[in-house]
This record gives structure tokens, sequence and C-alpha cells, in this order.
């Protein structure tokens, strides 16, 4: 059952009048988890989940610039610069020995955030992240551009494309049009230039330079055995049936216990859940 945690909102700023909202709950001491919401999307998605976790661990929440109350004039839209806006609210809460928990492009932005901040993060949690071999890892330009085009030419389409892909069979279509309709309305240009700087992003390099266990949390049905291929050394993949991409938010209660998994193995064992 979801307790009742009392929520604080906070707010961070960096240059390029960026402000940056997040949410803060639990008691200082607590083990601390902080969620990296995905394209296009807030940190509410981690609204649900949240209560499910247990009472003594701090959480934090991060909107990211220009996305739910985060508000940025900024020109740079890579992963590495919303890794920053994360690392931010981590050193102005003093979080050390924190999980990041990113879900989709969040996953990359978590990646990029315990590079940023090895003294910060001890471990690193991809909800359905990192396992889209077509987005997260180097590509050519051909390629890039190939990507890019519909973004540019029908966003919106681009927005429905993403989430079916992102749909297992018998998703219901009301959920896959609540997470349309939301990605669908991200601010402008940050939808668009965020999306650029994901496929921009070389995923092979900075899982390399990452010093931290990283975890990922995939929909079954949506990973391939490529992915599994081209992860393993580098990733602990545990396969779930939670519900689509979006998980998270369709199945809160469940994705809490793989989150409070991964921290209390850590806390206890010092090696990755499921490992």
């Amino acid at each position: 059952m979801a307790t009742y945690r009392v929520t604080d909102s906070r707010e961070v700023h960096r240059p390029d009048e960026t402000s940056i909202r997040y949410s803060l709950s639990g008691p200082d001491e607590g083990p601390t988890v902080v969620f990296v919401h995905g394209w296009a999307c807030d940190r509410t998605d981690f609204d649900a989940l949240t209560r499910f976790l247990p009472d003594e661990f701090r959480v934090l929440a991060v909107d990211l610039a220009e996305h739910g109350e985060s508000r940025s004039a900024r020109g740079t839209w890579t992963i590495e610069e919303f890794a920053r806006d994360v690392a931010a609210v981590l050193d102005a809460e003093a979080v050390t020995d924190g999980v990041v928990a990113g879900h989709s492009l969040g996953g990359a932005v978590a990646v990029e955030t315990g590079r940023l901040r090895p003294e910060r993060v001890r471990h690193i949690v991809a909800l359905d992240a990192l396992h889209y071999l077509f987005l997260f890892g180097a590509m050519d330009e051909e390629e890039a551009a190939g990507l890019l085009q519909p973004l540019r030419d029908d966003f919106a389409g681009l927005v429905r494309s993403m989430v079916e892909a992102g749909s297992p069979p018998g998703t219901d279509p009301a959920l896959k049009d609540a997470h349309f309709a939301k990605m669908a309305a991200v601010r402008q240009p940050a939808g668009t230039r965020a999306f650029e700087g994901l496929v921009a992003w070389d995923m092979d390099a900075a899982l390399a330079a990452a010093r931290q266990p990283i975890t990922v949390f995939g929909v079954r049905d949506l990973v391939t055995p490529e992915a599994l291929d081209r992860l393993a050394g580098r990733a602990d993949v545990v396969l779930v049936d939670l519900g689509s991409h979006h998980f998270p938010v369709e199945s809160p209660e469940g994705t809490a216990a793989l989150i409070a998994d991964v921290v209390h193995a850590r806390a206890v064992t010092g090696t990755p859940a499921g490992g």
C-alpha cells in the first residue's frame, strides 16, 4: 500500500537564466534516490512511485531544463548539459552515496551525472533506457539525419511513433494516448533539441567512462538479443514485465520494489541487484 509522504518543492539556479525545480521527500539521513524523467516528460512521472518507496528513503525528483516547472534560456541541449542540471541538485542537497535512476533519456542523463559527480553517485539505474540501440550509441551523419528528419517534419507524428515503439502488444490504447498527449505538449525548442542531444550522445564512450555499477530494467518484450550483447559486461540487465516503456508510471508499486532492491542490495552487499 502506498504511504503518504510530505514533499517539498525546491529550486536551484544555473547559468543562462536556468532554474531547476525538484521535489524532495523523506528524512535527510536516509538512503538517497534521485529520479530523472524521460524525453518530453517531467518529474510528476515519479509521484506515485515515490509513495511506494520505504519511508526511510530520501527521494529527489528533478525537472530537467524547460521540462515541467524548470525554465532556461540556454542554447545548449546536450545530455551532458542536462546532467549538469541534476548535478546542481545533488550539490545543493549535499547528496553522497546516492542512486540516480533515469527513465528513457533520463537513463543517459543518469550515466552522465555519474561521470560528473562520481563522489556523489554510487549506482546508476536505467529504467527502460540504454538498450534502444537505434537511439543509444554512436551513429554516422547519414543515420543521424535520417532519425532527426521526422523530428523536424512532424513532431507529433514522431512522438506517436515513439510511444507505439515502446508499447508491447496488448498495451491499453488509453495509456498510449495519455503518454502521447503529455509528450506532445513538451515546451519547445527544448523537446526538439533534447531529442537531437540524445541522438548525438555517445553511449559507448559514456559507459566506458562510468565508474559506478549500472542496472538496466528493460521491458522484456522490447529488449533485443543485440542489445543484451552490446551491454554485456557494462550493465546488469534485468528484464521486467510491468507494462510499456512508461512502466514507472503504469506500475509504480512494482517499479518502487525494483528501486528499493537496488538500494538495499548496494547498501548491504556492495553488488548490483541481480548480480
